[in-house]
């Protein structure tokens, strides 16, 4: 398997932290609709992988993002974790 792309969340404030860092990093398309819904479709679509997403700080972010939208982003990554062997989450 070729070398994953890595990924790095850093200093994640709001989600739209997450959608910019992630759609710079891996050029999302630019009709990228920046929601979770959009954010699954466009990790487990027609990206190539492999790809590590490595987030930087994860803790910190909870209590910016509020415990709903923090628990529903974690179960995007899992999702497309468990849907796409190349794509490999770390969370830290």
């Amino acid at each position: 398997m070729a070398e994953p792309r890595r990924v790095v969340l850093n200093n994640i404030r709001s989600m739209n932290d997450i959608y910019d860092q992630l759609a710079r990093q891996l050029d999302f398309p630019a009709d990228f609709g920046r929601n979770l819904d959009a954010l699954h479709d466009v990790l487990t679509g027609s990206l190539e992988g492999p790809v590590q997403i490595v987030w930087r700080g994860c803790v910190q972010t909870l209590p910016l993002l509020g415990q709903q939208q923090f628990e529903a982003l974690l179960a995007t990554f899992n999702d497309v974790a468990g849907e796409r062997s190349d794509i490999e989450v770390m969370i830290g």
